[in-house]
């Protein structure tokens, strides 16, 4: 069970959206029902964890084209797709845009919280990343200038003599700001900020 997080269940089957709820109750999750894409996009926050269980066919707008609309707009809630039509090209629709997983109805309850236990350890871990990633760059933006300035040369592997010849400072200087910025950052050696910095780069 993930603390905090949500199950956020999308079906224009007032039944199914009420028994998905209960079945999210009756094991300690929370469950808010939504009957239509349209009412999920009013009041959905994409800073809340959870997951989607979601229906595919649906009057007005379909489960498929609001898993298009979620990734349009960047907004990675991992889904649960719940259908009785599970009719092949629209399973490969669903799992080709990151679906977690595709359950029949009516569905079987034990499969369905199964998913739905993966779409939120997926969501935790997605959120965990993007959190020490923020913090890693709200650090960053606490260096002084000069700070930042050493850091962005000693993360391209320029020893402290050479970095010195480039800012027009001295040894010691750098090495105090190289000492100061590690501290700052939290980390213990230079080898593991170029290998921190490097992974944040990467994640964006």
């Amino acid at each position: 069970m993930t603390t905090g997080a949500t199950v956020f269940i999308v079906d224009d089957d007032e039944a199914v959206r009420d028994s998905v709820k209960e079945l999210c109750i009756s094991v300690g999750l929370v469950g808010e029902a939504f009957a239509s894409a349209a009412d999920f996009k009013d009041r959905y926050d994409p800073a809340r964890p959870g997951c989607l269980v979601l229906d595919v066919r649906m009057a007005r707008t379909s489960g498929l084209a609001l898993q298009a609309w979620l990734k349009d707009m960047k907004i990675a809630i991992p889904i649960v797709f719940v259908s009785a039509h599970a009719d092949v090209p629209a399973v490969v629709e669903a799992m080709r845009n990151g679906a977690v997983g595709f359950v029949t109805k009516p569905y079987r309850e034990q499969e369905l919280l199964e998913n739905i236990n993966e779409a939120l350890t997926r969501d935790a871990a997605v959120r965990s990343v993007e959190s020490k990633h923020s913090s890693y760059w709200r650090l960053v933006e606490s260096l002084t200038a000069r700070e930042r300035e050493v850091m962005e040369l000693a993360v391209q592997g320029l020893q402290s003599k050479v970095i010195a010849q480039r800012l027009g400072i001295s040894f010691r200087t750098v090495e105090l700001h190289r000492s100061r910025l590690l501290e700052k950052l939290g980390v213990e050696s230079m080898a593991e900020l170029i290998r921190v910095s490097s992974e944040r780069r990467s994640a964006g």
